[in-house]
């Protein structure tokens, strides 16, 4: 390796890509490429950086396989940051093993966070902990130990521990300072915001106001009722009843929670769960018929009661009713939270996090341009979508895929 290959390795190290590309933006060797392309990637150009990488993966073939395994990391992580969640991974993995087998442990430490990250934004939680459990972050370097407490705390998040999160970002806000690469500092300090940043809107006994991940997380704990309009659930405690794709039944849950001591009137319960304008003799039996689905559903946790006006909902033991919603209520809300993130993502990408169809998730995305909540830009395969900074919506903390196991 010559000097300039060198000194340009050594600047991308330090975080300053501008002094890498000075180093060796007019050579066209297969490490100058790899090079310049990951000085491109952080520079935010990923394109031009994608396809650098894949001619420096090309160049150095299967006779360089420590090389060509690093361009696949590298590839594979500009794909992440360009939600592109259908990239190979068996590629990631193969390159993996490749670093492993020949001594570059921190880089395949880097592949192992990817596949991390990855999976958590799929939701994917207990192959996530399972992945960093089984690395031992101690002997990291300060840069890559302040992106392995930040995947830490990101876990703890979608789990509602709130604690550990802080924790884990208080680790991670060290490491960034050892490491002195400013846009390290900048983006644990932004990831560490979501903590203070509104999670969720708790409505009981007829007031609603918004509260934070731990406020959150104390609420699941204390026993209540809880129907969790977020992920569509009715919990409390350790039980947990899903009713996702029962949205009559969640409908009329919630219309009876957020009612709560009080009873609902037989004609608001049929508006709020079959959109019913003029009530009649079916529309009537349809809801008797739902009511003693959920009250079956619900037995271990509370009862539906009739009453003369219409139905009330009777936890067991007195417990509490609340009920937990989107900080911002949206018919495309799910969508929107990941928008939230401020990255770039493509509508098969969010399709696959979401786990529903590709032309559904179009619809919620023209719906939400049409209103101005969103934007893009790219065409065709390279249509990227951005949120356009919606108030009161945090990150993809808290989402109807995601349901925190205590």
């Amino acid at each position: 390796m010559d000097s300039l290959i060198s000194a340009a390795a050594s600047a991308l190290a330090a975080g300053d890509p501008l002094r890498a590309l000075n180093c060796v933006a007019l050579r066209e060797e297969a490490p100058a490429l790899a090079l310049r392309g990951i000085a491109l990637a952080q520079l935010g150009d990923l394109a031009q950086a994608q396809g650098l990488l894949k001619r420096a993966a090309r160049a150095f073939g299967v006779k360089q396989p420590v090389a060509h395994a690093r361009c696949v990391l590298a590839q594979a992580e500009i794909a992440f940051v360009s939600r592109e969640l259908g990239w190979p991974v068996k590629e990631l993995e193969a390159a993996r093993v490749t670093l492993e087998k020949h001594g570059d442990a921190l880089n395949a430490i880097h592949a192992v966070h990817l596949q991390t990250r990855r999976c958590l934004l799929l939701g994917e939680m207990g192959a996530a902990e399972k992945m960093l459990g089984a690395i031992d972050a101690s002997p990291l370097p300060p840069a890559r130990r302040a992106a392995h407490e930040l995947i830490v705390a990101g876990i703890f998040m979608q789990r509602l521990r709130t604690e550990s999160a802080r924790t884990a970002f208080a680790r991670a806000r060290e490491a960034a300072q050892r490491s002195r690469i400013p846009a390290l500092r900048a983006e644990v300090e932004a990831a560490a915001l979501r903590l203070d940043t509104p999670a969720a809107r708790h409505i009981t006994r007829g007031r609603e106001r918004l509260v934070q991940i731990d406020e959150v997380e104390s609420l699941l704990g204390s026993g209540a009722l809880v129907v969790d309009a977020c992920r569509r659930v009715v919990r409390r405690g350790k039980m947990v009843v899903p009713l996702t794709t029962r949205p009559v039944l969640f409908a009329l849950v919630r219309a009876l929670a957020e009612a709560w001591p009080g009873d609902v009137s037989r004609t608001a319960l049929l508006r709020a769960a079959f959109e019913a304008k003029k009530v009649d003799e079916s529309h009537r039996a349809r809801l008797r018929v739902e009511i003693g689905r959920l009250r079956q559903l619900l037995k271990p946790m509370a009862d539906v009661q009739a009453t003369m006006l219409g139905f009330v909902l009777q936890p067991r033991d007195k417990a509490e009713v609340s009920v937990l919603s989107w900080p911002v209520e949206e018919e495309h809300g799910a969508v929107l939270a990941f928008l939230a993130d401020g990255e770039a993502w493509s509508s098969s990408a969010l399709a696959l996090a979401l786990g529903i169809s590709q032309r559904t998730v179009q619809r919620s995305l023209d719906a939400l341009a049409e209103d101005g909540k969103v934007q893009w830009f790219g065409r065709a395969r390279a249509r990227r979508w951005t949120s356009s900074a919606v108030p009161g919506f945090t990150t993809i903390m808290l989402l109807p895929t995601v349901l925190p196991s205590r």
